[in-house]
């Protein structure tokens, strides 16, 4: 499977699940992949069934969203709006996310138990370099 680059400038890349008989393991990123930007921080969000996170902009932060627990929907937005997509992660479509500065984003809980997040950002959380918006379907 081959990255595919989404109309609002965001890339989904296929990611490996390793089997292994007493817990798969979920790859999520090298140094050498692509949309690798810098390290700044790694944290999980839990994502609740039917409950949405954002909209948010980061206008220095890249971010590679991963979710190994359940299943998320990512919604997203070109920073002027003229494209929108929505990307649906999780067990069953394990990908990395790869979303620049830029792009509006949310996320929505859409698996049934718990839905986990990894965001491995190449900034540390600055509360000042962020836009945020209410989310409206």
């Amino acid at each position: 499977m081959d990255s595919h680059r989404l109309s609002c400038g965001a890339t989904v890349f296929p990611t490996k699940i390793i089997p292994h008989a007493k817990g798969n393991i979920f790859h999520g990123l090298k140094k050498s992949s692509d949309g690798y930007v810098d390290f700044g921080e790694a944290y999980f969000s839990m994502v609740l069934h039917g409950e949405i996170k954002g909209w948010k902009k980061h206008l220095r932060m890249s971010m590679n969203l991963l979710v190994p627990v359940g299943e998320i929907c990512f919604h997203l937005e070109s920073e002027d709006g003229s494209r929108s997509e929505r990307v649906v992660l999780g067990e069953n479509n394990y990908q990395r996310l790869f979303v620049p500065p830029g792009i509006w984003m949310a996320f929505e809980g859409v698996g049934q138990s718990n839905n986990l997040l990894l965001n491995i950002a190449s900034i540390e959380h600055d509360p000042t370099e962020s836009m945020t918006r209410e989310f409206v379907r």
